[in-house]
């Protein structure tokens, strides 16, 4: 039985000492009143009655109720119920207070008080005011309802006046008891349900809860759910268990009390042992500010001292709000059980919901009743336990039993078995009091049992059952709810209550007099009595019944998730079963082909533990000696299963490991032993003391389980008996052991007790003793004398590191460290290895043994015994470490040697390396198939030129591929070294990351055998060759030179030589390549080598100064050349410039330099000294009227000097294209315009010079007129309505090339998309919108236009400017516009330099990652394409090319004048170029191109490529590859137009980067002059050198090879592309994606032939080929190699066949033209270049032979090709080899005699050949049947030469002889044939056959 109140208190109002207005409490009665020696007296009542403050109130309020909760020291609470009522004050008193009460503190209690307390305006009567008085009961027990009842009626007596004695009353009340929880279990329901009467007629009814375990919640969950809501609830809920601070607001005290209480009953079965104070009063407000959690209730009135707390959680139970600040995180449940409860939280709460949508609802269900549901709540949150705890029996260690049970909790295993690892919630929880609370609590195996632990063990399977079923969930739920409801409630029946309550508004009525004074001797009386009374009776003890706690299911049977993506099939554990017991059998090669397999399988952790389960079975008598094979597999998988484990070890891998490890041993010597543990040291867990203690807990509750299992001797019994006991011992876990042991403890003598204690410390005492041994393994390096140096090397301060070691590894396996000062670790500055290993060890020791219960002796003794542990074990190590050296080291794979190209040579010798997939999955097999082809296993090797990787895949079922990977020195863009897995040994190694700008990554993890100095000279020799000093040291100048293997490639002086000596030489260079005299006068220095790429005089001065030292001689246009300079101006005209100028008709260069004064640009030499422009070539195309002397002030105005000039003219607009520099600031171009200028602000509005605006003049006037009515610009189309809406203003125009409206309108009827419609009918340039902003971004292509097409013709613009003028926007601010409007300004936006430079590292890290990606999906590559903005630039560069295009096609000029006008610019000018004419699309054209635009117009190749120390800086920027890729863009939407392939792009893309060739080296033409460079090729080609020019090495491939070529070239003459430029049409160009593992990358064609086929013997003679079928792997083979394409394999097939037959082979060019000529004889439309074409060009009379037949298919006309063999050798009817031999005979005859064919009309005509060709006489033929115009050289001529189709004629006409026409012919004999593509022109022997011919011609037409 127990007290139900201990104290009863009377608190009254009492002046405040320090006389400050509040008042304070004072007590003045308690009872009893000397102190219960079991329960002293609380401190701190008379603040917890007035929780707001004592304060007289000017009116009688009604009684309150609320009861606060004390915690004292012990943690126990007690209930203090307080009732409080108000009595007038006495006049004296209030006058006291009023007296000492300060006017300050006055003011400040009126602003603050919620209610109206004493103040100077009060009422002065004193008789109306009114003091608290409070009747506190004070308990330790939480009976609320009768504290209430209880103090009421004392309240009733007192008020009403009742006759009844008051100190009966409270004497009666403080010794009545009440029976201790669990009344169920006694006799009576008397005794469960007490009933009490306190002696005023009244009666109670006590009902105790049945188990007090429980918590006692009445209505308060349900209230709180009902005032916060679930979302608000679960969120407190998660705070309170993850220790957070909570605080409840309410203006109720007992709301706050009973929100407490709910909380605190939903966090059952834990307890909450944090401060909890559920009313806390105002002068106790700072306990806020605690940094200990909290759960606290305040007063609302005191909201606002609550504001400025930045960590608490805020509950405003009143408003239903819950505020969590913004620095704290609430971790939330684990999802299922999140939304779960969520559920049927709702469920509960809101039974209608589920029937809110019904059609016919059910009559309303009656919900539960306040008390019932907030049972059910309760329930749920039960449940929500119970499925998280589910399973926690099994993660107990019972370290002790007796004297009294000591039990740790697994908890890694815990969240390893429910998969829960990254839960941040349950981590939380799991780390938290509460639960080590509950821990020691609930783990002790034998205690009362209840509710939960009943929940836990039994229905689990329940609930995982019905977790798709509400309504059974909503079942379980209830079933819950009436059990906790039975537990508060047992007796309904007897719950009657009889108490006197005071009348209504009693509180109102006049009191006749205060609270009596209580006779403190009639209670004192009273309470002895009682005492006594109860000191006769026997001791109240709680009868308890203790059971053995139920464990439930393990936990394996309640949940096994798979670990991630590996899904260990049954399949997977067989093949690691396999392996291990290969390796103990022997059969090594077996195992070695399995292991990989087994590597990628331990990733799964089932596979894990099956490995150690396998291992065990190896291991007798703790002891398994192996062979050094064998011993090596093992150590390997070890370190597999270990390297991903983390350092909790939550799937207990390293636990089953450490057994194993201190069992499996070599033999090294004689009395040498090596076990494995001294190779699997360098892993994280073995430093983590956690990962230790677990350890430790689990074998020593293994221990004191086999302690209480052994048969004691007195028990001997028959062995079959035995037998059983025994079989069901092995079955009993050690917590039931444990229960068993607590439960006979009573029953034991003392003496046996004694020695039980004793015998489990000895136990303990010697697992600790052992583990230290372990520890020492682990701990302790094999070579203990590298652990500083390995320290500090590797940084080991970082828990993260997963491993800190480094790694000798022979057969004698790994040596690795591992030391951690975050896991206990000091660092290594101070003390050895040893002595850190000694304290790691004895804070363990101390740990575990204080824990476990240790006596401080034995603790004494254990680390005296540490130090000497570790000592032996470092002795041991010094042997072991000796021995495993003397090891012979592990047979590597031989190294295979890399092909080199001729001249290359090796710098560094191989490295072994490993080849690591670096993020591409080809190589993996990822999308496309295929095996694992890396990780590979090889060597690295340098040479002179490349960085080679050769190698085998590591994983042995891929087969005996070797894998290549390489990319030229001069392409490395970026190198870091990382730290890497070495994908066999799972060893952390040194590696280094290459990254080449040709799309290659080498990602390598050294050999363990390459030290780090290899490592080192490997990276410094790179280095030295990637940036050579002297651009003289690359490979394309040093090839062919002698050089040592050893040595680096150029050995450099002591010093650079200086500026000056170095620019002598480059003289003297100069002068003898071209003998020019002039260089001595010596007027300005080149820049020195080393300091190129600096800002240098190129970028400092803009070099007026250096032209104007000149002397004015060398400047002044000279009629005639000086014969000294006739060598270099030969030299110069040679060069492709001015081959392409004269092909453009821009002018030749005759010796005496004067032109006809018609033509209106000439070619000016003004620059052949590189005065004026250093980066511009040495002749120039200006207009004729402008002066040579004038040049040099004209080049002023522009950056780099480099003024415009032409660079093409349009055939047919006789438009021309110029390029420049940009305009130069205003500083520059200011100083010439200041003496005419009126004012400075006049000056800077004028800042062009006269020079320039004469040039842009001569450049207008030097076009002929283009705005005339010529049928291509006619404005005859427009209406007055077009004409009107463009009015052009009088300033400067904004450039609107045509109305946007108009052209929208007229492109609605246009036809889309295909550019023919628009072909001969006036092309006229529409471009829809303004070109200006178009281009700047702001309105691209605002028309509606599909694709970004270029758009259709739409309305010129009435008056068209001649000259266009492009450039940046910032630039064009100071060009003065021109006043008769000849040239306007087109100001664009264009990226800079920069902007490509970043733009392409970012391209590189999406193209190729560096490492595997978390999502490898196709969306991350297109997401991080997209962030590189690379496709946008390649759209702007379309863009404004096509908008060029547009202009020039349209009949105005236009200036490109971007930047320094040597990048952008260089790309548009190009690729304007290549669109407009088609010459430019052919191989010979496209050289051309590059040669004038990018190397003689001085792009900086060996800046932007970074091909030397300076330019290092500033990094790889790829702008000629940009220009290709555009080129690859055209080349994909026009793959017709182009002689060319995309391999030839690909070809240039990987050599203008590479330094093979010197063509791409060097910034201009003046520098590859100073080198000697420019005309080396012409003099000094007497040996045969390997090709230095790429054009060259082009030139002799395409011979051989049709690589560069491409079969679909059928072009159109007068084509104009127009491409579409948005990024949705763009594609990435496959260079930057596409590799080759066989032979690297395939564009050094001598290294990518490949192992020749197998030799022809193999082949049966006679017969044809064997079918060879080999797998083609899409990232190892080079499928153009493996499959080529239909044409070039026929080419291929014949040029063998020829070579078979003695034949010498004929090229494969020649063979191909033939069959295009036979191609169109046959006219077929849609014959471009099938494969029934091909075989006509093979000779004919051995084509029975060959076994190649032509079968008339089921289509007559149609020809199948057959190759197959068989056809050959009789397997076919004779009847289809004779139709074969038919056709075949019909097919050629056509072309053995002229006669068969059809010739309608045939004849000599003269035809004028194609441009700058002479005229030719042919003889023509007219076939009316296949509707062509064919000619042939003569008569008998078999080989048709050309083919005219009538298709495609338009008209005939008579024509005018030209040039180099037949003299002595009529004038009327000449006429023409205009076919869409180009005119013909033919001249007859006489007028009559003309007329005749003109005549059969047009009748042809007439008849198609």
């Amino acid at each position: 039985m127990a007290r139900l109140a201990d104290y009863f208190v009377l608190v009254a109002f009492g002046p405040h000492p320090r006389g400050s207005g509040e008042g304070q409490g004072q007590i003045l009665q308690r009872f009893p009143e000397k102190d219960w020696e079991d329960n002293p007296f609380p401190q701190g009542i008379e603040l917890f009655c007035q929780p707001s403050g004592w304060q007289l109130c000017p009116e009688r309020n009604p009684p309150t109720f609320f009861v606060a909760v004390l915690t004292d020291i012990n943690s126990e609470r007690h209930y203090c119920a307080c009732l409080t009522f108000w009595e007038p004050v006495d006049p004296t008193q209030v006058s006291e207070v009023v007296c000492t009460e300060d006017a300050t503190e006055r003011e400040e209690d009126a602003d603050e008080g919620g209610q109206a307390w004493l103040s100077p305006t009060a009422p002065a009567n004193p008789g109306q005011l009114f003091a608290p008085k409070t009747l506190v009961l004070v308990s330790r027990l939480d009976h609320a309802e009768v504290f209430r009842n209880s103090l009421g009626l004392i309240y009733a007596i007192h008020v009403e006046g009742l006759n009844v004695c008051l100190e009966n009353v409270i004497g009666n009340l403080l010794t009545c008891t009440v029976p201790l929880a669990g009344g169920s279990q006694l006799d009576s329901v008397e005794e469960g349900a007490r009933t009490i009467s306190l002696g005023a007629g009244d009666r109670q009814v006590i009902q105790t809860p049945l188990v007090d375990s429980l918590p006692v919640s009445r209505c308060s969950v349900a209230l709180l759910f009902r005032q916060l809501g679930i979302t608000n609830v679960l969120s407190l809920f998660c705070a309170a268990l993850t220790e957070h601070k909570v605080l409840f607001l309410s203006r109720s005290y007992q709301r706050l009390a009973d929100a407490c209480r709910g909380l605190l009953a939903l966090l059952f079965p834990l307890r909450y042992s944090f401060t909890y104070v559920p009313i806390l009063p105002a002068q106790l407000l700072e306990v806020l500010s605690t940094p200990t959690p909290f759960i606290i209730g305040v007063n609302a009135a005191f909201q606002a001292e609550t504001q400025e707390l930045l960590d608490v959680i805020v509950a405003d139970l009143d408003g239903g709000t819950v505020t969590v600040p913004e620095c704290v995180h609430i971790p939330s449940l684990p999802e299922p059980l999140q939304s779960q409860t969520h559920n049927v939280l709702s469920m509960v709460l809101d039974p209608e919901l589920e029937l809110a949508d019904l059609a016919f609802p059910p009559p309303t269900t009656t919900a539960s009743s306040l008390k019932m549901q907030d049972k059910e709540l309760r329930a749920v949150f039960l449940r929500l336990f119970a499925q998280l705890l589910q399973g926690y029996r099994w993660c107990l260690h019972i370290v002790r039993i007796h004297p009294e049970p000591v039990i740790r909790f697994h908890k890694a295993a815990f969240l390893g078995q429910r998969g829960l690892v990254e839960d941040d919630f349950l981590m939380k929880v799991l780390e938290g009091m509460a639960f080590a609370g509950f821990v020691s609590e609930r783990g002790v195996p034998y205690r009362p049992t209840d509710l939960f632990d009943e929940l836990v063990a039994h229905e689990v399977a329940r609930m995982r059952a019905d977790e798709n079923h509400p309504q059974r969930v909503l079942r379980h739920v209830q079933e819950l709810a009436e059990q906790l409801y039975k537990n508060e409630n047992p007796y309904p029946a007897v719950a009657m209550h009889k108490v006197q309550r005071p009348g209504e508004a009693s509180h109102l009525r006049r009191t006749p007099r205060p609270f009596p004074r209580l006779d403190e001797g009639t209670i004192q009386w009273i309470v002895d009595q009682a005492a006594a009374k109860m000191q006769g009776a026997p001791p109240a003890v709680k009868a308890e019944r203790k059971t053995t706690v139920p464990s439930g299911p393990p936990m394996t049977a309640i949940l096994e998730r798979c670990s991630g993506p590996h899904i260990n099939s049954a399949r997977r554990l067989e093949v690691v079963r396999n392996c291990i017991s290969y390796v103990f059998e022997g059969k090594m090669l077996e195992a070695k082909k399995l292991l990989p397999a087994v590597l990628r399988a331990l990733k799964g952790r089932a596979a894990r533990r099956c490995l150690a389960q396998e291992l065990h079975l190896h291991v007798q008598q703790n002891r398994a000696v192996l062979d050094h094979q064998q011993f090596d597999f093992v150590v390997r998988m070890m370190n597999c299963c270990l390297q991903d484990c983390t350092s909790l070890d939550e799937h207990g891998i390293a636990a089953a490991l450490l057994p194993l490890v201190t069992a499996f041993c070599r033999k090294l010597s004689p009395g040498v032993t090596q076990f494995a543990y001294s190779c699997v040291q360098e892993h994280v867990v073995w430093s983590t003391p956690q990962f230790w203690e677990a350890m430790f807990y689990g074998d020593v509750q293994t221990h004191i389980r086999a302690l209480y299992l052994e048969p004691s001797d007195d028990q001997v019994s028959p062995s079959q008996e035995v037998g059983e006991a025994q079989s069901q011992d092995d079955e009993r876990s050690a917590l039931d052991v444990a229960s068993e042991q607590r439960r006979l403890w009573p029953t034991l003598s003392r003496e046996k007790q004694q020695e039980l204690v004793q015998k489990e410390e000895s136990t303990v005492f010697s697992q600790a003793i052992h583990y230290a041994n372990r520890m020492s393994y682990l701990l302790l390096p094999l070579d203990s004398s590298k652990s500083r140096l390995l320290r500090e090397r590797a940084g080991l301060g970082d828990l993260e590191s997963a491993s800190n070691s480094l790694v000798t590894n022979s057969m004698a396996g790994s040596v690795a460290e591992s030391y951690d000062t975050e896991s206990g670790f000091e660092d290594a500055e101070t003390c050895d290895v040893a002595g850190a290993v000694v304290r790691f060890i004895n804070r363990f020791v101390d740990k575990v043994c204080t824990e476990s219960g240790v006596t401080s002796d034995h603790l004494k003794g254990l680390h005296v015994m540490v130090p000497d542990i570790v000592q032996m074990h470092i002795e041991t190590l010094e042997a072991v470490h000796r021995e495993s050296k003397r090891l012979p080291p592990i047979q590597k794979p031989k190294l295979l040697r890399p092909r080199l190209l001729p001249g290359e040579e090796c710098v560094l010798d191989g490295l072994r390396v490993y080849l690591l997939p670096d993020g591409r999955e080809e190589g993996v097999g990822g999308s496309g198939g295929g095996p694992a082809l890396l990780p590979a296993e090889g060597a690295v090797f340098l040479t002179t030129y490349r960085v080679i990787f050769t190698g085998m895949p590591t994983d042995p079922l891929v087969g005996e591929q070797v894998v290549v990977r390489s990319f030229p020195v001069a392409t490395l863009t970026k190198e870091k070294r990382i730290s890497v897995q070495t994908p066999v040994d799972q060893l952390l190694q040194d590696g280094l990351q290459l990254r080449s700008c040709t799309f290659q990554l080498l990602k390598m993890a050294f050999d363990e055998e390459v030290g780090s100095d290899s490592a080192e000279l490997f990276r410094k020799q790179l280095h030295k060759l990637r940036y050579p000093p002297d651009i003289r040291g690359t490979f394309a100048f040093t090839l062919g030179t002698a050089l040592t293997s050893g040595r680096p490639a150029r050995a450099a002086k002591d010093k650079g030589p200086s500026l000056r000596a170095l620019s002598r030489n480059l003289v003297k260079n100069a002068k003898k390549t071209i003998g020019r005299q002039y260089v001595t006068r010596k007027k300005y220095n080149p820049p020195g080598w080393e300091h190129r790429g600096q800002p240098s005089p190129e970028d400092q001065e803009d070099e007026i100064s250096v032209s104007e030292e000149l002397e004015p001689s060398t400047l002044t246009p000279s009629s005639a050349l000086k014969p000294s300079d006739r060598m270099t101006m030969s030299s110069l005209v040679e060069r492709a410039c001015c081959r392409d100028y004269q092909r453009l008709g821009l002018g030749t260069l005759s010796s005496s330099l004067s032109r006809a004064k018609s033509e209106p640009f000439r070619i000016s030499p003004v620059n052949r000294m590189y005065a004026i422009c250093r980066s511009y070539p040495g002749l120039l195309i200006v207009p004729q009227s402008i002066q040579d002397n004038a040049l040099q002030r004209v080049s002023r105005c522009y950056r780099q000097n480099r003024f415009p000039v032409v660079c093409w003219r349009s055939g047919r607009s006789k438009a021309v294209l110029l390029r420049s520099g940009g305009l130069h600031g205003k500083g520059v171009v200011g100083l010439f315009k200041a003496q005419n200028a009126p004012s400075p602000g006049q000056a800077q509005a004028d800042s062009s010079s006269l020079e320039q605006e004469k040039y842009l003049q001569a450049v207008v006037s030097s076009m002929p007129r283009c705005a005339d009515s010529s049928g291509r610009n006619t404005l005859s189309g427009f209406s007055s309505a077009h004409m009107g809406s463009h009015v052009p203003s009088p300033r400067a125009r904004v450039t609107t090339l045509s109305n946007p409206m108009a052209a929208s309108a007229s492109r609605r009827t246009a036809p889309q998309g295909k550019w023919s419609s628009v072909r001969a009918s006036g092309r006229s340039s529409g471009l829809g919108a303004d070109v200006g902003s178009r281009l700047a971004g702001r309105d691209l292509l605002s028309t509606p236009q599909t694709n970004g097409a270029p758009p259709d013709p739409g309305f010129l613009r009435p008056q068209r400017a001649a000259l266009y003028i492009i450039g940046d926007k910032a630039q064009l601010k100071g060009v003065r516009p021109d006043p008769l409007q000849q040239w306007e300004l087109v100001p664009i936006e264009v990226f800079e330099a920069r902007q490509v430079k970043a733009s392409f590292k970012k391209l590189l890290k999406a193209c190729v990652p560096g490492c595997p990606t978390v999502e490898s999906s196709p969306a991350s590559f297109l997401r991080s394409l997209e962030e590189s903005e690379w496709l946008i630039q390649i759209h702007k560069l379309l863009q404004i090319s096509v908008l060029v295009v547009e202009l020039l096609d349209s009949g105005s000029s236009v200036l490109v004048s971007l930047e320094d006008g040597w990048d952008i610019t260089t790309q548009v000018v190009s690729l304007v170029q290549l669109l407009s004419d088609p010459f430019y699309r052919t191989l010979e054209g496209f050289r051309l191109l590059v040669e004038k635009e990018w190397l003689s117009f001085g792009h900086r190749f060996s800046h932007r490529g970074a091909h030397t120390p300076a330019g290092q800086s500033s990094g790889f920027t790829p702008v000629f590859l940009q220009f290709l890729d555009c080129v690859h863009q055209v080349h994909l939407q026009f793959p017709m137009e182009f002689e060319f392939s995309q391999f030839y792009l690909k070809f240039l893309g990987y050599h203008h980067a590479s330094r093979r060739f010197r063509t791409f080296l060097l910034d201009s033409d003046y520098e590859r002059i100073e080198l000697g460079l420019l005309y080396e090729e012409k003099g000094e080609r007497k040996g045969q050198l390997a090709c230095r020019s790429l054009w060259e090495y082009a030139d002799r491939l395409s011979k051989k090879t049709p690589v560069f070529y491409n079969y679909t070239y059928a072009p159109e003459d007068t084509e104009v592309l127009r491409p579409y430029s948005n990024v949705s049409n763009l594609k990435v160009w496959d260079y930057y994606t596409e590799e080759t593992l066989a032979e690297g990358p395939p564009y050094d064609w001598e290294l990518a032939q490949g192992p020749p086929e197998p030799p022809e013997e193999e082949r049966p003679d006679g017969g044809a080929l064997q079918s060879r079928r080999r797998v083609v792997w899409p990232c190892y083979d080079s499928r153009p190699r493996v499959q080529p394409d239909a044409i070039s394999r026929l080419l291929e097939e014949l040029q063998r066949l020829e070579t078979e037959l003695g034949r010498p082979p004929e090229r494969w060019k020649d063979t191909w033209d033939r069959v295009k000529a036979v191609q169109r004889l046959e006219g077929r439309p849609d014959g471009r270049g099938t494969p029934s074409s091909l075989l006509v060009s093979t000779v004919p009379h051995h084509r029975r032979s060959l076994g190649v037949y032509l079968q008339e298919g089921p289509v007559g006309s149609t020809l199948s090709l057959s190759l197959d063999s068989d056809q050959s050798s009789g397997s076919t009817t004779s009847s289809s080899r004779q139709a074969a031999r038919r056709s075949t005979s019909t097919l050629y005859s056509q072309f053995q005699t002229a006669e068969s064919e059809n010739r309608s009309y045939e004849g000599t005509l003269y035809k004028k050949g194609a441009f700058m060709k002479p005229w030719k006489a042919r003889w023509f033929v007219l076939d009316k049947t296949k509707h062509q115009l064919r000619y042939y050289d003569h008569r008998v001529d078999t080989e048709c030469k050309g083919v005219i189709d009538l298709a495609e004629v338009e008209a005939v006409a008579p024509g005018t002889p030209t040039m180099g026409a037949p003299k002595t012919v009529d004038e009327k004999a000449f006429f023409d044939v205009k076919t869409t593509r180009r005119v013909y022109n033919f001249c007859a022997q006489d007028v009559p056959s003309a007329q005749q011919w003109v005549d059969r011609i047009q009748s042809c037409l007439s008849d198609a």
